[in-house]
Parts: structure tokens; sequence; C-alpha cells
């Protein structure tokens, strides 16, 4: 496979994958949350809030709230940055127009509540999950759902001191907040337990988001003191195709010189790791440990940006 053919095929996936974490969303959206009148943050739940209280078609509010920004980050950002988030922003809207025409509704428009009257928190948790679920998958493969995204990723670029995060928890806050000010959510208590609703949803989502993406991307340091050292290393690397690095420790009871294997995995291949290791030496002395990040070949790309300047510089240093 060259290596032209092999970037289609990835960029490929990750639009499939991109795909499919917004229809998942779509779902828990418009059957989990939407018929509870449950708000949300980002343009979607903006949209939504919208549509409550004015009955305005949510996709139509998304589209052009989307709209407006990208016209505004095209020029901040460019667009090769923007494709995947144009694909996106296209996707789910068309998305949710087809789920809002196919699901059931009830007297007052809204989709109809599959959880039954009553069951709003629980309806809230598990529209949660499958949308922490959905954009966990969608930032994963390299994509982006728009709306606040666009505007934390351009503040982002003109104030690099100010986290992505932040931006997004402000946004977040402004537009759950907002349900205040609309009086179609009946009183000041009802429109404050809607807010409360709404914080809850952030902080579900924002939780399934971190611990889908964390578990996915989390790896392990195996540090092994064995005798048979050497049929650890050669089983490591050959059966799993793994790198092992040696190296050189004393002990300082006995005083003998020995090879320690230091090997940083993936999670999900501790099992076979520790498998390998106690058929070939059941007595080994293994310690595991977890690592908050491990990047470079095999796996996570160190995702930070140099600016010209710097790279110019580094250039001009190693020339001299």
């Amino acid at each position: 496979m060259t290596v032209n053919h092999k970037l289609i095929m990835n960029e490929v996936k990750d639009y499939m994958f991109i795909a499919l974490g917004l229809a998942i969303y779509t779902v828990a959206f418009t059957v989990f949350l939407m018929p509870y009148q449950i708000v949300a943050g980002g343009v979607t739940g903006l949209s939504a809030i919208i549509y409550y209280a004015t009955g305005f078609h949510l996709e139509n509010t998304y589209i052009i709230i989307n709209g407006v920004l990208l016209v505004v980050a095209l020029k901040i950002l460019g667009v090769k940055f923007l494709m995947k988030t144009i694909f996106a922003i296209f996707c789910l809207y068309f998305m949710l127009m087809i789920a809002q025409d196919i699901i059931p509704k009830q007297e007052n428009g809204l989709p109809f509540k599959l959880m039954g009257e009553g069951q709003d928190f629980m309806s809230m948790i598990i529209g949660c999950v499958l949308t922490g679920i959905a954009l966990a998958t969608v930032f994963t493969n390299n994509g982006s759902t728009g709306g606040t995204d666009i505007i934390a990723a351009s503040v982002n670029k003109y104030h690099p001191s100010v986290s992505l995060g932040n931006v997004l928890i402000a946004a977040d806050f402004c537009i759950i907040g907002s349900c205040m000010f609309f009086p179609q959510f009946g009183t000041y208590l009802e429109r404050a337990h809607k807010v409360m609703f709404g914080f809850c949803v952030m902080a579900m989502e924002n939780y399934t988001l971190d611990y889908v993406m964390n578990a996915r991307r989390q790896s392990v340091q195996f540090m092994i003191f064995s005798k048979k050292w050497q049929e650890i290393a050669n089983a490591i690397g050959m059966q799993m195709n793994h790198g092992v690095t040696i190296l050189d420790g004393h002990g300082w009871y006995t005083g003998h010189d020995m090879k320690v294997l230091c090997i940083l995995a993936k999670k999900n291949e501790s099992i076979n790791i520790f498998r390998l290791i106690k058929m070939i030496d059941p007595q080994a002395f293994v310690s595991q440990s977890s690592v908050i990040g491990v990047y470079g070949e095999g796996f996570d790309e160190m995702r930070v940006k140099i600016k010209d300047e710097k790279k110019k510089k580094i250039g001009e240093d190693k020339g001299s």
C-alpha cells in the first residue's frame, strides 16, 4: 500500500466515524433530550432552547448560526482546517431534520417520550452518555461539530493563553443560562430548574467524553525484572511486534548486575504482556504503572503548534 493510498484510506475512515458519531448524537438528542425539553450547551443546545421557546425548527437555527460562524472562521482558520467541520455541520443538519421527520410526535410537536412521563432525569442520563460517546467518536477521528468549537479555535489562535476548554465552558454557561430570559419556560423557579438540568447535562456529557477519550488513549508502563529477560524481550518483540527497551540495573541487596525491561504499551495490551511473562518466567518481578500520556510512533501524536519564527530559529541554530 502506497503512502498516498494509506493517507486517503485514513481520511475516508475519519469521515465514516465522524458520520457514525453524529448519527449517535442525533439519536441521543432527538430521542432522549428533546422530548423532555432538556437543554444542553453548544450551538445544538442553543438551537433547542430557541425551538422550545418559539417553535422555530432546531436544524434551521443550527445551520444559520454555524453558517455565520463559518464565514467568519474561514478567514481566520482557513479552509483546510475547517473541511471536516463543514462536513460535520451539514451532516448533523440533515440528520436532525430527518430524525425529527421520522420520529413520532407528541401533541406539542416534540418527539414522543420513549422513557415515559416523569422520567426526565433517567432520560437525561442516557442522553448524556450517548452524546458524550458520540462527541468522543467525532473528536478522536479529527472531527468537530462546529459551533462553539469554531469560536474557541478562533479565540485560541489570537490569544494562545486562553485555553480551548475555558472558552467552551464559558460559552456553554452562557447558552444554558439564557433559559432564564425566556418567559415561555414558565416561572423563575421553573426556569432555574431547567438551567440546573442543563448544567447537569454539561457535566455528565463532558465526563463521558473525557472517560471515553482517555480510556482509548490510556497507556501503561512495565518494568520487568527477570533472569530470563532475553526470552521475554524476544517474545514481546516478535509475537506482539512491540518495542522493548533494555536498561542496566544493579541490585542493592545482592550486589549483582541485571537487565531490566522497560515497555510502554496500550492498556488493552496488558493482559497479553502478562500472559507472555508468566509463560516464560512465573517468578519474574513486574511493575505496572499508568502513564498520563505517551507520544510518538505507535502512540498519540504530539498535537502542539510551532510558530514559523521558532521553526526558522531552530533551523538556524542547527546550521550554526
